[in-house]
């Protein structure tokens, strides 16, 4: 079963940046709907960000001007600049298969903001 595998958290000082990636194990298609999401500890799970097929993004409040989503084909990224230490999370990626309805997530990876 093909899985999304996410890339590129770590630890990064308050006002630094960091770029997550996110890609599928094997071949995936009909993909129309990409996101990524986050949860803190003792905190739901929350929408930080998505794109459509059609280029439209959307933000949470708390990471608009900050953050700016992408994709290039079927690879998922977050660009995140200007961090705060409210940003530390585990950052999970989620992409929607239209054709079958279903939703794909990544394992997760860990995002500190900490001086």
């Amino acid at each position: 079963q093909v899985q999304l595998v996410e890339s590129g958290g770590g630890l990064v000082q308050p006002g630094g940046s960091l770029r997550l990636s996110c890609a599928p194990s094997g071949s995936i298609h009909s993909v129309d709907f990409m996101a990524w999401h986050r949860q803190a500890p003792g905190v739901l799970r929350e929408l930080v960000a998505s794109i459509r097929n059609d280029g439209s993004t959307d933000y949470n409040d708390s990471v608009k001007g900050r953050f700016t989503i992408s994709r290039d084909k079927n690879t998922l990224y977050l660009q995140m600049n200007k961090m705060e230490p409210e940003d530390t999370a585990v950052y999970y990626c989620n992409f929607r298969q239209w054709s079958s309805g279903k939703f794909f997530w990544g394992q997760g990876t860990q995002v500190t903001v900490s001086s």
